[in-house]
């Protein structure tokens, strides 16, 4: 009996392959694919991406917080608009950001305890021309790979008016950094929680 016992255990798992799964899992949960895009649009489009990762959408005229996949509202092509994006301990990453493409109307985003967000998704987010356009509030909030470069690289934001920053370590020279920042971008209120 000892013997059958000992056959039927299963062998510890090598250290960090859970870890590797996830990973993995996540990155096939961020590819684009823009062949959805094209026949669904931007906004539903990037509203199922979102989800997927565990982030919440509000659309545009809705007080409403989107979390559930299964329930995002169906209508015609085009109809519903995101407004805001909550990626609270999403696992968005730089590889599905193309999904913000053609995003019109984001106005507000909050990127809080996001582990996979890094100095290119802030780029990337500053490069996108049109939340350059939208973008007017934006939190982040315990990334801990954000680092001084990915502050600066939002001084593209033009219309970026309450910037939130806090628990970021990576942010080695705050003075310079929000100097600069704020020379760039002279309306913006900046709101700052760090250590």
């Amino acid at each position: 009996m000892m013997a059958l016992g000992t056959l039927l255990r299963k062998p510890p798992l090598p250290p960090g392959s859970c870890r590797a799964f996830w990973g993995w899992l996540n990155a096939v949960f961020n590819k684009v694919d823009h062949e959805r895009i094209r026949a669904v649009g931007p906004d539903r489009a990037a509203s199922e991406w979102l989800l997927r990762c565990g982030a919440l959408v509000r659309f545009q005229g809705s007080p409403k917080w989107q979390q559930d996949y299964n329930a995002l509202p169906t209508g015609p092509l085009g109809r519903y608009k995101i407004e805001a994006i909550n990626a609270t301990d999403s696992c968005i990453m730089y590889r599905g950001f193309d999904y913000l493409d053609g995003l019109e109307h984001v106005a507000d985003i909050k990127l809080e305890k996001c582990m996979y967000i890094q100095d290119e998704c802030l780029q990337r987010l500053s490069d996108t021309s049109t939340l350059q356009k939208s973008l007017q509030q934006l939190r982040i909030i315990s990334c801990g790979n954000v680092t001084d470069r990915g502050i600066l690289a939002l001084h593209k934001l033009k219309n970026l008016e309450y910037l939130y920053l806090s628990d970021l370590p990576g942010i080695r020279e705050k003075e310079t950094t929000f100097r600069v920042l704020q020379q760039a971008l002279p309306n913006l209120q900046l709101e700052l929680d760090l250590e």
